[in-house]
This record gives structure tokens, C-alpha cells and sequence, in this order.
């Protein structure tokens, strides 16, 4: 079977549904997602990496054709954790607390520094709205978080919210991914802890 989404324009994370949605519609067969911006073509990537999918991508008069071919029929992944001690870190802002920016800035790098020399590590580190700012400045966070990456830690910078600050160019750790993913994460977690 063969579906086409033409995700052209849609902001994100709607090309990532529809090609989710599309792929779920048919159990083999190939899927042609047409997106016209980079960010949108990687979380496409991603998302049909993450289903064991087949990918082809060409580029042409500025869209993006993702070929997608699914093999098999998908496995209902499992959302509810072995190890209960799996958490996600949310972080919503580049400081920590209410009140003053100055004790929040000095706050946030003491967590991180903390965490890094902590032994109960999230498995990811989402970062959102402001928040995007600790990925994309060279502050005393970022040697936190490289740590934390060598240890296993994924962390993911929301592009939107990179993208709304002009920060999309600046990022120093991590990968970038979009509202699919992060709820995603969010859902799955067995514990979210939100900063």
C-alpha cells in the first residue's frame, strides 16, 4: 500500500502526526511524507528511525520527500518502565524558582552541577520555552550537561522554542526534536520531574 502526506506548511509536530498516523493505517507498504523545512525532514527521520522503518530522502525545488517503508507490522511499545527509577528531567526555564533572575541563574548551574555528580541520573534532560537558553549559551551548565550526555543522558532541546528565540544555530549540546517527541517522553516516563 502506499500513502502520500503532503505536510508542506504545517507547523510542528503536525508532519510528524500525519506520518505516524499514516504509517499506523497500513500494516506493509511505503509512506511519502513531503515537508519543506529541515527541521521538519529530521523529525520525520526520527520518528520513522524510532519504528524500524526503511528511509529514502530527496530534496527538490526546496521540499523534502521522505520515502518511508514499513516492513512489518509495528509492536505496541511497552510504556510503563522496568526500572522505576527512569525519570525526565523538564526543564521550562534558564532559571531556577520565582523571584530573582541573578539567585535563579546561580541556582539552576548549582543543580546541574549537582545532578552530574549525582549516581540516580534521568535518562533524558528535555529542555523547553526559555529553557532552550542552557543549550545554546558556554556557561558552567554546558560541562554539566556534556557529562551527563557521556554517561547516557539524552538531552533534547525543543526546535519550536529554539526556532521562537533565534537560537537554532547556537545549540552546543544535544539534538533538537519536536512536541511529538517530548510528549512522548513525558508520557512514558515512569517519573517527570519538572524545573
Amino acid at each position: 500500500m502506499e500513502k502520500t502526506v503532503d505536510a508542506r506548511g504545517l507547523a510542528c509536530p503536525k508532519p510528524v502526526l500525519l506520518t505516524k498516523k499514516a504509517l499506523e493505517e497500513i500494516e506493509e507498504g511505503n509512506v511519502l511524507t513531503i515537508v519543506d523545512t529541515e527541521i521538519a525532514r529530521d523529525n520525520v527521520i526520527k520518528l520513522a528511525k524510532s519504528m524500524d522503518c526503511n528511509i529514502i530522502t530527496e530534496e527538490s525545488n526546496g521540499s523534502f520527500y521522505i520515502n518511508i517503508s514499513k516492513k512489518q507490522p509495528m509492536e505496541l511499545t511497552d510504556i510503563f518502565r522496568s526500572n522505576e527509577s527512569d525519570y525526565v528531567l523538564l526543564v521550562t526555564s534558564q532559571f531556577m524558582g520565582k523571584g530573582s533572575e541573578e539567585l535563579g541563574r546561580v541556582l539552576i548551574n548549582s543543580f546541574f552541577y549537582t545532578l552530574s555528580e549525582s549516581k540516580n541520573l534521568p535518562q533524558c534532560i528535555l529542555f523547553i520555552n526559555s529553557g532552550v537558553n542552557l543549550t545554546t549559551q558556554k556557561t558552567s551548565i554546558i560541562e554539566s550537561l556534556t557529562f551527563l550526555e557521556s554517561k547516557g543522558v539524552e538531552i533534547l532541546s525543543c526546535g519550536t522554542c529554539l526556532d521562537f528565540y533565534n537560537l537554532k544555530d547556537r545549540l552546543l549540546i544535544g539534538g533538537i526534536t519536536n512536541m511529538y517527541t517530548i510528549a512522548e517522553k513525558l508520557i512514558e516516563a515512569a517519573k517527570v520531574i519538572t524545573i
